[in-house]
């Protein structure tokens, strides 16, 4: 069966004004977040190299030495630049979505862990005159005589926690709500590993722009965690006030929760954006959970749909009306934001259909617009709440029921196995290629349909993900 596109009018003027505006703020964002970033690496190479970093490399000792000061210096920026990653600033949220700044994150901070490790060894190395053998005393020396060092080895053996627990095999074994917390930890090694640059690193203080860069980007970094990290999240919640309203059972384990509150209208939350939860129900309030919005905010009311899978989720549907619950967010970017084009396509598995039954609503997209492939196993979740948004809106849905299947594709059983994705993507979207795309489930499964958007000719900008990975 083909999904056919009806002729409507355009979108209205105003609207695709606006869809214009954000477009260019978020890519000035991205810009300027890059550049920033760019610009102060290249400004602590120069000024390693008028230090005489590159002359130092011709001698054995002074060279370890010389790369152990450019290696620390450049951890350092992309240390700091790693607690701006993780301070949920709203701008960079909006402008780059979940997914694509986690992978920042992740590769900002493996980047910044190992030139760390560089240098802790080539400046050992180089105090050591270039003597392996003298290097264990050395270091030794170093973490017992200078000022600040034992800070920094605390710091580091914190750092190696957080990053030993972010490898995907070590996640995979650990609790979500046990990774995030010890994540948090990260604060920590920071914290704790650049203040010895100030003692013992002349570097930093030799001239006064260099002291007012360093200054200026440890307050930035410190400034984000207290204002974005803390305090916002702190106002949002004394203005909002969310409790529970009620909870719905959708399938045998998902339920809906309904939660109401203060001035919703203000908290600027978008249909497809996700929240973190902590429900003030008894033991294990402290433990946050991620869960998207499950249909747009109407400022009067939120929703959220939980499958339970073992991580604390389930407490879920037991929840009390009149539960008190603290949130941080809106984040991510699988939103209207991100929409530049007509035509919309909505791609979802199992639980992941949430925030796509969401957009649904919230793009208004007009009749014929917008398609939803919606991919299940043994129910299918809103199938009343669809038929309803098809008749309003003209949204098309194909459901596709059934495993999936076991030749490496993300199809399911039904669809015959002689038919490849690309195929059968094309056969019920023909245009799949002039949409914009939004796609979320599972890790493994979003990889297989991102890999055959890309084929089917749809530009990677043009393709917003949200998966079930962490």
């Amino acid at each position: 069966m083909s999904v056919t596109t009806r002729e409507t009018a355009r979108n209205a003027p105003g609207a695709r004004h606006m869809s214009y505006r954000r477009a260019r703020a978020d890519l000035t964002i991205r810009v300027l977040a890059s550049s920033t970033l760019w610009l102060s690496l290249l400004l602590v190479t120069y000024w390693w190299e008028v230090d005489r970093g590159v002359q130092d490399l011709g001698g054995w000792a002074t060279g370890l030495t010389s790369l152990g000061r450019l290696t620390g210096l450049v951890a350092s920026v992309l240390l700091l630049a790693q607690v701006v990653l993780m301070a949920r600033v709203p701008r960079l949220e909006a402008a780059y979505g979940q997914d694509r700044l986690a992978h920042l994150h992740r590769y900002v901070g493996f980047t910044s862990f190992n030139l760390m490790l560089a240098h802790i060894v080539l400046i050992t190395w180089g105090y050591a005159a270039g003597q392996v053998s003298q290097t264990p005393t050395t270091l030794w020396q170093l973490i017992t005589q200078y000022r600040g060092m034992l800070l920094a080895t605390g710091g580091t053996v914190a750092l190696v926690m957080v990053v030993v627990t972010s490898i995907r095999a070590a996640r995979r074994r650990l609790r979500y709500e046990s990774w995030h917390l010890l994540h948090l930890y990260a604060y920590l090694g920071v914290g704790l590993a650049l203040p010895h640059q100030l003692w013992t690193g002349q570097q930093f203080l030799s001239s006064p722009g260099r002291t007012f860069f360093w200054w200026t980007a440890w307050a930035v970094a410190a400034g984000s965690v207290l204002v974005w990290r803390l305090g916002l999240p702190a106002v949002r919640n004394l203005r909002h006030q969310l409790r529970v309203s009620s909870v719905v059972r959708e399938t045998d384990d998902i339920v809906s929760v309904h939660l109401t509150g203060r001035r919703l209208d203000r908290m600027n939350a978008e249909a497809g954006q996700f929240f973190t939860w902590r429900f003030l129900d008894g033991p294990g309030w402290t433990r946050a959970h991620p869960y998207s919005l499950s249909a747009a905010p109407d400022g009067r009311s939120l929703r959220i749909t939980v499958q339970s899978v073992g991580d604390g989720s389930e407490a879920a549907s037991w929840l009390q009306p009149g539960t008190r619950v603290l949130f941080e967010g809106p984040f991510g970017r699988l939103s209207p934001r991100a929409r530049s084009r007509r035509g919309v396509a909505l791609i979802g598995a199992g639980v992941g259909i949430t925030p796509l039954r969401a957009l649904a609503e919230g793009l208004r997209p007009p009749p014929g617009a917008c398609v939803v492939l919606h991919r299940w196993t043994s129910e299918p979740l809103f199938l009343d709440e669809f038929a309803t948004l098809g008749r309003e809106y003209g949204i098309n849905v194909l459901d596709l029921p059934g495993p999936r299947r076991r030749d490496g594709s993300w199809l399911p059983v039904g669809v015959d196995h002689r038919v490849d994705d690309l195929t059968a993507l094309r056969h019920w979207v023909p245009d799949i290629a002039e949409r914009d795309v939004y796609v979320c489930g599972p890790e493994v499964w979003t990889a297989l349909v991102r890999d055959t958007l890309l084929r089917a000719g749809l530009p990677e900008d043009r393709l917003h993900l949200e998966t079930f990975g962490w």
